[in-house]
Formats: structure tokens, sequence, C-alpha cells
């Protein structure tokens, strides 16, 4: 079997503010417009990996985020403050 052709893609009619924008963000990565399009189209359709339970709780106290244990005793402090 042949490996597939690669395909042009054209957008129409795109804002100037936004190929300006598209063009300052290709040039703090070093790239052409081209090569930023591909990273942002590549990026767009990676499949996410996949996170333990041990990651995404890493992850959201790195927000600051409560998760729902540390959002019960939160509701249990507000209550027994009140």
């Amino acid at each position: 079997m042949e490996p597939p052709m690669p395909v042009n893609l054209s957008v129409k009619t795109v804002p100037d503010d936004t190929v300006q924008r598209l063009r300052r963000r290709a040039e703090r990565h070093h790239r052409s417009l081209q090569g930023e399009l591909m990273a942002i189209l590549e990026d767009a359709v990676r499949e996410p990996a996949s996170l333990s339970p041990m990651d995404i709780l890493k992850e959201v106290r790195g927000l600051g985020l409560a998760t729902p244990s540390e959002a019960a005793s939160m509701v249990r402090e507000a209550r027994n403050g009140r």
C-alpha cells in the first residue's frame, strides 16, 4: 500500500490581525508562518497522553484547584464558620 499523498490546505479571508498574531507567534518560535501553522495543526489533532490519577492530581493542585475531598472540607469549614 502506498503512503498517502500530502494534502494542501487553504484558509481564505483570514483577518489581518490574526495573520499578524500568527506571524509574531511564528517568530517567537523561530519558525516560518507555514511551520507555525503546521505545528498548530499537529498540536490540535494530537491524541492526549494518558495520565495516571496521580498525574491528574498533581496538575489540579498545581492549578490551585480543590480536589473533591478538599472541596468538601472547605464547605464544612465554611458551614461551621457561620
